[in-house]
């Protein structure tokens, strides 16, 4: 998309996040963190909000400034944006969320590295305007969030044997689900099923867009 482009609607945008660009099943983007916290749903959710957070107030930020952003130094200063607002969600969490922050603190500081956010940034905030850069940037954001639920919940129930900490089988049935080749073993089959859904409705699967941090 270029800047004579006219940008999306807001409901476009949202459902491109969320099925069609879906950062975690179809671009295949940060799923190093995504296997790490998606033991349960709790954790995937709260690192999944944390995303949802800093992706939106980068992307209104950086549609609200990139006229005072010099290009050669776009990078650096969008580092810095999304830096600002990573520690700004890391703080709240601590704060208000302290025993599931202990769980995943590190890897909401490593949100100034996920490949999604910046990349929606270059891609999207600094060619459009504020409206449709908060809509992408929260379907992108949703996306994530609701990629990161739906692998904690098949992990935790596998896994664990639980949902939401509610005990539903008292043994857990494949504990190979709580460990981290259970956690990619998880994101294949639901990158199956969306490939499996695409197909079905007439497109072409996605190849994905490589493991990006």
């Amino acid at each position: 998309m270029n800047g004579t482009d006219r940008p999306p609607g807001a409901r476009a945008l949202i459902l491109n996040g969320i099925f069609a660009e879906n950062p975690v099943f179809r671009l295949a983007l940060s799923l190093c963190p995504a296997v790490a916290v998606t033991t349960t749903v709790a954790n995937g959710f709260i690192l999944g909000f944390a995303v949802l957070f800093v992706q939106v107030l980068s992307s209104v930020t950086v549609a609200l400034t990139k006229n005072f952003i010099h290009p050669r130094v776009r990078i650096p200063a969008y580092t810095i944006i999304i830096a600002l607002w990573v520690s700004t969600i890391d703080m709240i969490l601590a704060a208000y969320f302290p025993v599931l922050y202990s769980q995943v603190g590190l890897y909401v500081k490593l949100i100034v590295a996920f490949a999604i956010i910046i990349s929606r940034l270059e891609y999207f905030a600094s060619r459009n305007p504020l409206v449709p850069s908060f809509w992408d940037a929260f379907g992108m954001g949703m996306g994530f969030l609701l990629a990161l639920v739906a692998i904690g919940a098949m992990r935790e129930v596998l896994g664990a044997g639980t949902l939401l900490g509610f005990t539903l089988v008292k043994n857990k049935p494949l504990l190979f689900f709580a460990l981290p080749a259970g956690g990619f073993f998880s994101i294949a089959l639901l990158m199956a099923f969306f490939n499996w859904i695409e197909i079905r409705g007439g497109g072409k699967p996605s190849s994905g867009g490589g493991a990006h941090g």
